[in-house]
């Protein structure tokens, strides 16, 4: 039996942002070199898409399931345990299968729990934060660094030990965070007395929920969310025909990243007096800003301040969306109402990444008017909803700025 007495010595905000860590900090491994490792196993492009489409598939269809038996459970701790223990252990597979065949069947069991825990652990964590009075944007922050610390890693390592060191290293961060996860909090609580208590001004039932209103803002979300995997799919593509040096392209990331966290970590201290709709609006318009300018092939110190801006872009239209969501619903349906969230943001970045693929075939560059125009959309979803449901009507005080006895981690939200 597993000791929990040193875990019980640390805070549950600590062994959170340990877990987070893990799980972005793996998904940076395998898109540092699971594609390369493909390619060496003699694996198509066209293969390698589908291996990479396949769980997203799959996980829209299972992740409003997987979602409400999160919040039936005692806590939510339970489910994210048992997912990242079937990720870890079908990940060993790696170690034997070759073929197209055998590699898709052992991803699929180890991306899809991956995957599936992720809108569980940012519900659970959030509501423990809010519980407690912490900061939610913080924890979640070392995500961000996990990812940025294994690509950083990751990379120079693989290269120095070999094609062959890519399975090890990514076993060994699977198994990490399967391990992590034994040690994570009562996230209903349990390990303290709650501090913060929110008022319940949510509903009980998904489809209490499931109004116009509700849906056009999460589906504007999810346009401006689909609209950042363009970066990650093409950026590195662009950026190359546009002239840019291989050594930069990387930093380019990094910047992106480093930006994000830094967003995240600041997070508590700005103290907005806006909701959250309009917070994500705001960055819904700025980030058709950022992709106009790219269509138009900027210089490369340029392309850094737009790689900047991704802290308003994605760090501040992804809480956005979390507060919004975390406060027109009670804790009963937290993990089912950001898993919904999360199959509109994936079916939209399926759309997004086939369209653009072809319309950077046809139009290179240019074709980031596309992915601007998106946001345009994202925003205008948002102002609709706003029309349809204004942040501060009768049942909306949900949507408005929060109790000041937040850390000011709620004081602009949702």
């Amino acid at each position: 039996m597993i000791s929990t007495a040193p875990a019980l010595r640390l805070s549950p905000e600590l062994r959170a942002a340990a877990y987070h860590f893990t799980v972005f900090g793996t998904a940076g491994v395998a898109s540092v070199y699971f594609g390369i490792w493909l390619t060496h196993r003699g694996i198509e492009p066209g293969e390698i898409g589908i291996l990479n489409a396949a769980p997203v598939f799959l996980m829209m269809a299972v992740n409003l399931f997987v979602g409400r038996i999160a919040d039936k459970a005692k806590d939510w701790r339970g489910v994210i345990i048992v997912l990242s223990l079937i990720s870890a252990a079908a990940a060993f597979g790696l170690f034997f299968v070759s073929g197209f065949w055998a590699i898709l069947g052992v991803w699929v069991l180890t991306s899809m729990p991956a995957a599936a825990l992720v809108p569980v652990i940012d519900a659970a964590t959030f509501r423990m934060a809010e519980r407690r009075g912490s900061s939610f944007s913080v924890i979640r922050a070392w995500g961000t660094v996990g990812f940025m610390a294994t690509t950083a890693v990751a990379g120079p390592a693989i290269g120095f030990l070999g094609e062959h060191a890519f399975v090890p290293l990514f076993v060994g961060f699977a198994l990490s965070r399967a391990l992590l996860s034994l040690q994570l909090p009562q996230f209903r609580g349990g390990d303290e007395p709650a501090t913060v208590l929110k008022p319940s001004i949510g509903v009980g039932k998904l489809r209490q929920v499931m109004k116009p209103w509700f849906i056009a803002a999460l589906a504007g979300v999810a346009l401006l969310y689909a609209s950042h995997g363009a970066i990650g799919a093409f950026g590195a593509l662009l950026w190359t025909r546009q002239g840019v040096p291989e050594g930069l392209i990387g930093m380019l990331i990094a910047v992106m990243a480093a930006s994000e966290a830094a967003m995240m970590f600041l997070w508590p201290r700005l103290k907005l007096k806006i909701s959250a709709r309009h917070i994500i609006i705001f960055a819904c318009v700025v980030a058709a800003l950022r992709w106009t300018v790219m269509a138009f092939s900027p210089p490369i110190w340029l392309l850094f301040l737009l790689q900047g801006l991704h802290a308003i872009t994605f760090a501040m239209g992804y809480l956005g969306g979390i507060y919004f969501i975390a406060n027109w619903t009670k804790e009963s349906i937290a993990a089912e109402a950001q898993g919904f969230s999360y199959v509109l943001q994936q079916a939209a970045s399926v759309v997004m990444l086939v369209s653009l693929g072809w319309c950077i075939d046809s139009f290179g560059a240019m074709a980031m008017l596309l992915v601007a125009g998106l946001c345009v959309i994202g925003a205008g979803m948002l102002v609709l909803s706003l029309r349809l449901q204004p942040a501060h009507s009768h049942a909306g005080s949900a949507d408005a700025p929060q109790s000041q006895a937040k850390s000011g981690l709620d004081q602009t939200m949702p």
